[in-house]
């Protein structure tokens, strides 16, 4: 439990890293987007490699497509909500003067209920994993501390495109920052004496979410701020989890 605690922490403080780093320092777009489609790779890879490869050992395909088809599904049905309330351009850092949502107060907090239920299925993988490995593998935290930064750098920017102040934007990350590390906890508590099928149904279940936050919302704003270069970065985000395991 321990360990799950401070793994969730370390990942979840990545967001809080980013929002610093952007209220202290103006990043390019093009940087961010490019560390984003590394960190998109990066997922890609720990969700197929970890997250379902066990999965599949655990259990048969009809308990996998369960949690992995209805994973995707929710993770949808709540990211269409958020998205028609202000936080669909949660990850995205704007053109300029161009807002990345409508500037009040209700799309800054659509911004952060977007920001943690796409940090809570990425929180909850860690657990898991440690659940059923007893340790946590190098590529896992890497991969979710990548994609981590990013996020926090483009949110914050589109927070205070919101109307936000800084401390209001500084209290809302801690608060991300423990949503991750209680996701973490939970995720290790589900699965410590969970049977195998329940084991992979869960894991399937975060890998669906996982996919379909990285569809929804990773890759559209990569590509749209980094150009065709962010496939190839991708693609090195996989492997580099393949060499990591």
């Amino acid at each position: 439990m321990g360990t799950a605690l401070l793994w969730g922490a370390i990942a979840g403080a990545a967001n809080l890293i980013g929002a610093v780093l952007v209220l202290a320092i103006p990043f390019p777009r093009r940087l961010i987007a490019y560390v984003m489609a590394l960190g998109t790779g990066a997922l890609i890879g720990v969700v197929s490699f970890e997250l379902l490869g066990k999965a599949l050992e655990l259990s048969g395909l009809g308990a996998i497509a369960l949690g992995f088809l209805g994973g995707a599904a929710i993770f949808t049905i709540f990211d269409i909500i958020i998205s028609r309330n202000g936080g669909s351009h949660r990850k995205r850092s704007g053109h300029g003067n161009e807002q990345p949502a409508s500037s009040d107060e209700g799309s800054g907090l659509a911004i952060f209920i977007g920001t943690i239920m796409d940090a809570i299925p990425e929180s909850a993988m860690i657990g898991l994993v440690i659940a059923q490995a007893g340790d946590l593998e190098l590529a896992l935290i890497t991969a979710i501390f990548i994609s981590n930064l990013p996020e926090g750098i483009s949110s914050t920017t589109g927070l205070k495109k919101a109307g936000y102040a800084t401390k209001k934007v500084v209290f809302m990350w801690i608060a991300v920052l423990m949503a991750s590390t209680l996701s973490t906890v939970l995720g290790y508590s589900l699965l410590e004496s969970a049977s195998e099928s329940t084991q992979a149904i869960i894991s399937s279940f975060a890998a669906g979410a996982i996919t379909a936050m990285i569809a929804s919302t990773m890759m559209p704003e990569a590509h749209e701020k980094g150009g065709p270069v962010v496939g190839l970065l991708t693609a090195i985000g996989v492997f580099i989890t393949l060499l990591l395991r």
